[in-house]
């Protein structure tokens, strides 16, 4: 009996890669597949050898089998030894196309009758198809016996030329279930988001799974940013990882990217495109019993008493955090206006009640607004100034969520809010200063407010939560200096401050965000000043940046070849220089 368990258990282990095989033929990304054609081909001979050489050393004459069983195994033999010596062609076509696509950068322009070529034999020709194989392709590099890591990017790359393709040949290409490929303005004309007038859309706006613009973004625990819908698509399938880095998922919490959102939609604003639009909640469904609660609580915010104030202030706030249909609700029955007022009451309580609970209604898009156009900001920067220190943290918090809106941005910092906001950094409690960070980002992304950031002295703020060994600050105050980096004042600020050292450190032992970052800074410090690229090389940040551009994150490798363009126009200079010396003392 051993002997027969011994014969059958490699069988066995080749009937499960014979298995896994067709799985993966079956399943797997189309665009791998083509790529890795001969690795594939040599899995499938390696198991086809496997299989021919255990089956026919079966002892058939021990077996109780029948001679029909034998001569269908006889047969499956006889296939098994052919198709063993059997190599089928390869498509030299779809090889060389894919080739030609691969290895060239992204800012080739591919030659259209390829890609026509490719998206017929890769059958990729609707969204259905290039969701799949982005969803697939994700799933297969993380499987790959290679090093999935050296090649993801290329994939991703051509992945995102065919769909571009795709939807530019065929604007009506069908879209995705429960969405519309194209948004309807209020006159009833179709604009498209996805490719309107031939405009490429940036990588950083595309959903790393749909590779669509996003309506939605939100952060997993990862850091990365996907659309709502796919990444909820993606953990209901069951998977605990992130599809982009692969890295294991320590929560399934997913955050809004306000940030982003704002930036997409500014971008659409300046293309000439319609924002992408969000579905959202019209109107309150509270019962009418919590409707008459709540014109109780804004009766006691008109009275005189301040306690009646206090009370009812503290109850809307807790009401307000509780669900999206008190939000609604609150707004409709006129509360805003009167939190507003009670934004200057005299008594710190009363103030703290009021702005936390703005800051809760805020969480509704449709209130914000509201809250704005009821001239709360004012008052708001008031409380960020002079109230407790829970009030300024949340005062912070309401001006961030606030700024979510563009227009926002620019009342916010003209009204004053930037220059408390950096104190607060600079002497809050480290969730003030989170606060206060996140809204300065936030606020700084419209060009206006980063001089006002600058002249408030956020740059020697930002400079000491770098450089404090215990604070926990770091990716907050380079993802701001980053941002302020390309303002004329905020490149002079950032010069003053000594910041190369700091700025290679963080390059060569930060996260990979803050080496982006990090190399970022320094890419718009270098631009028109050499003797901080100068300093930046006696620092050792040549080998910093060659490990950013082989290891760094999309955006670190952008900048990290940059620098390194710099730095290689710099030195020819300086040999120039050297020859033009030695050549007028000869």
């Amino acid at each position: 009996m051993y002997g027969e368990e011994a014969v059958f258990q490699p069988s066995t282990k080749a009937l499960e890669s014979a298995k896994e095989l067709l799985r993966l033929g079956s399943e797997a990304s189309k665009i791998y597949l083509a790529l890795e054609r001969e690795e594939t081909m040599r899995k499938y001979q390696k198991v086809t050898a496997r299989l021919e050489q255990d089956l026919d050393g079966i002892s058939f004459e021990k077996l109780d089998i029948s001679d029909e069983v034998k001569e269908q195994v006889a047969l499956v033999l006889a296939q098994f030894r052919r198709a063993k010596d059997r190599i089928d062609a390869p498509d030299a076509e779809l090889s060389e196309d894919l080739s030609s696509l691969y290895n060239k950068g992204s800012d080739v322009v591919a030659d259209p009758a390829v890609l026509r070529r490719l998206v017929e034999k890769l059958q990729l020709t609707g969204i259905h198809d290039l969701t799949h194989e982005s969803l697939t392709l994700h799933e297969m590099v993380t499987t790959s016996d290679g090093d999935p890591g050296e090649t993801i990017e290329k994939m991703s790359m051509l992945l995102k030329r065919i769909k571009d393709f795709v939807q530019t040949e065929n604007p009506n290409v069908d879209s995705p279930p429960g969405e519309t490929s194209a948004p309807t303005t209020s006159s009833g004309h179709e604009t498209s988001v996805k490719n309107h007038k031939g405009t490429v859309i940036p990588d950083d706006f595309r959903c790393p799974i749909s590779l669509e613009l996003m309506k939605d973004p939100v952060i997993v625990s990862t850091g990365q940013t996907y659309e709502r819908s796919c990444i909820e698509k993606w953990l209901a399938a069951g998977h605990g990882t992130c599809p982009k880095t692969q890295q294991n998922l320590t929560s399934t919490a997913l955050i809004p990217n306000y940030v982003l959102r704002s930036l997409i939609a500014q971008w659409c604003e300046n293309n000439g495109m319609d924002p992408p639009q969000r579905s959202v909640r019209s109107s309150s469904a509270c019962t009418p019993a919590e409707r008459s609660m709540i014109n109780v609580l804004l009766s006691k915010l008109k009275s005189v008493s301040p306690d009646d104030q206090r009370t009812a202030a503290g109850e809307i706030r807790l009401l307000a955090k509780r669900n999206a249909d008190n939000r609604v609700a609150i707004a409709e029955a006129g509360a805003i206006p009167l939190l507003t007022h009670l934004l200057t009451a005299p008594d710190s309580r009363t103030q703290e009640h009021a702005v936390t609970a703005l800051l809760n209604l805020s969480i509704c898009e449709e209130n914000k607004g509201s809250i704005v156009s009821s001239g709360a900001v004012p008052g708001i920067v008031l409380v960020l100034k002079k109230g407790s220190m829970e009030a300024r943290e949340n005062a912070a918090a309401t001006l961030f969520s606030l700024s979510v809106i563009d227009e926002n941005k620019v009342t916010i910092g003209s009204l004053g809010a930037i220059p408390p906001l950096v104190l607060l950094l600079s002497e809050g409690t480290q969730r003030g200063k989170k606060d206060a960070a996140t809204a300065l980002f936030n606020l700084c992304i419209y060009q206006g407010n980063k001089g006002r950031a600058v002249r408030a002295g956020v740059i020697s703020t930002l400079m000491e939560l770098l450089t404090d060994p215990q604070g926990g600050m770091k990716d907050e105050a380079l993802a701001i200096l980053a941002i302020l980096s390309s303002h004329p004042e905020g490149k002079i600020g950032i010069g003053k401050a000594d910041a190369v050292g700091v700025l290679v450190e963080f390059m060569g032992s930060g996260s990979p965000r803050n080496k982006e970052n990090a190399a970022a800074v320094l890419v718009h410090l270098c631009s028109g000043d050499e003797k901080y690229l100068v300093e930046a090389q006696e620092m050792g940040v040549m080998g910093v940046l060659v490990d950013l551009a082989h290891h760094g994150t999309d955006r670190g490798k952008r900048k990290a070849g940059q620098l390194l363009e710099k730095i290689t126009r710099l030195t020819e200079k300086q040999k120039l220089l050297q020859q033009e010396m030695e050549s007028n003392n000869n």
